[in-house]
């Protein structure tokens, strides 16, 4: 039974629970506000969604996690102060000392960003977060548990993109990686060649060309926190739509559970979904119930949805399976998913993945990045209900298709 045929006026449903998303995501947008990770803000959108889901999950429960949310940013700030004291040594021409900050700022950068591992997040305040998660079980016994997944918290302002725009924010992101590269070649030189070397010498000067890339880095995101209502509200209750629609036209799987949630932490580097992994992973593994997790994101731009079939930069692959399934859920709603990666960032999927765990990404985002992204412009004035109920639209197909036909290589 898929869902386009198990009611007769699904689509006029589908905008039924639309409605029930944008107006979700205004309340919390107007009543809630911006929702830093670890702070009251997110705790009071978790337990608005914990009230939500109360109305439509058999069981619902808030649970918390210890997080340093500062430490995924933080490279922009630590990798700053990493490159400029290099900077300074090698006008002392000390490259031998200056090549350990440079080598650490590709460490801390590869690490903690690129691999959104805790690396420097001892170096940042420690806070509270928390995954807010919801199960609708099945009418009969389980044997496929299905996990929709949206994140709460939102992102500190990226000043580049606010003021710049893509442009902006890639040129910050190269010139900084330019003068990096710099001061690799130049600490070699300086140890290979000498400081009493001219060109050297030189070299050491025009060094300071690249000080403002550092500037600019360092105060690269900060107040304001962002409202967050397409990155990503539109995940969390896009998600929350499928139980809400299950529950109100008093449907149940006879086979799957419905795990719906609203993770933290997801901007301060995926804390939440691993928290959640750290918890249920082992349990999803060996229980004999066929599993997957299928993250929401930023659901906002019509012409760009797709499924992410590679994320985390583009070094985590996803299951090849879940990826089909909602690239067919978008076939049964009429659009076509292509695959793409997530090329900067990563969504929670990659968590999941990582831990071993079947998972696909789904978003509806211009990869640009729009200006939106992360900035002040980023409100519920700004979301798009025709990419809303789009997105409700796949979602819920892909219940039905995962209940109906499980993960396959190919859906009839």
């Amino acid at each position: 039974m898929r869902a386009a045929d198990s009611h007769p006026q699904f689509k006029a449903k589908v905008r039924e629970y639309t409605n029930f998303a944008t107006r979700g995501i205004t309340r919390v947008c107007k009543e809630v506000g911006p929702r830093y990770c670890g702070s009251e803000a997110e705790a009071k959108g978790q337990q608005y969604m914990l009230n939500e889901f109360n109305t439509c999950a058999d069981e619902a429960h808030i649970e918390e996690f210890e997080v340093h949310p500062g430490g995924l940013l933080g490279v922009t700030k630590v990798d700053a102060i990493l490159v400029m004291c290099a900077i300074l040594l090698s006008l002392f021409s000390l490259h031998w000392i200056a090549l350990i900050p440079t080598v650490l700022a590709y460490i801390v950068l590869i690490v903690e960003f690129g691999f959104y591992k805790e690396f420097i997040d001892f170096l940042f305040p420690k806070r509270t977060s928390s995954n807010c998660i919801a199960v609708r079980k099945a009418s009969g016994e389980t044997r496929r548990r299905i996990i929709f997944a949206g994140h709460m918290d939102s992102s500190p302002e990226w000043h580049p993109t606010y003021y710049g725009g893509k442009v902006a924010l890639f040129a910050v992101f190269i010139y900084a990686v330019a003068g990096l590269l710099y001061m690799t070649v130049l600490c070699i030189l300086g140890i290979v060649l000498g400081k009493e070397n001219g060109a050297v010498a030189v070299m050491n000067w025009v060094s300071l060309a690249f000080v403002p890339s550092y500037f600019l880095l360092f105060f690269f995101c900060g107040k304001p926190v962002v409202e967050g209502a397409n990155d990503n509200l539109t995940g969390v209750f896009c998600s929350a739509a499928v139980m809400k629609y299950m529950a109100d036209n008093d449907l149940r799987f006879e086979h799957t559970d419905l795990i719906c949630m609203a993770t933290g932490g997801e901007e301060s580097g995926l804390r939440g979904a691993k928290a959640y992994m750290k918890n249920y992973a082992e349990q999803f593994k060996t229980d004999g119930i066929e599993t997957v997790f299928v993250a929401a994101d930023t659901i906002k731009d019509y012409d760009c949805q797709f499924v992410y079939a590679k994320d985390m930069s583009g070094i985590t692959k996803h299951d090849i399976r879940a990826c089909k399934l909602v690239q067919k859920a978008g076939e049964l709603s009429d659009i076509k998913l292509d695959f793409s990666s997530i090329y900067l960032g990563a969504s929670d999927a990659a968590a999941v993945t990582q831990a071993g765990i079947p998972a696909v990404a789904y978003a509806a985002m211009d990869p640009g990045p729009p200006k939106y992204y992360h900035t002040r412009l980023d409100t519920w004035q700004n979301l798009d209900r025709k990419t809303v109920e789009k997105g409700v639209e796949i979602l819920i197909n892909t219940a039905f298709l995962f209940d109906e036909q499980g993960l396959k290589e190919n859906y009839d």
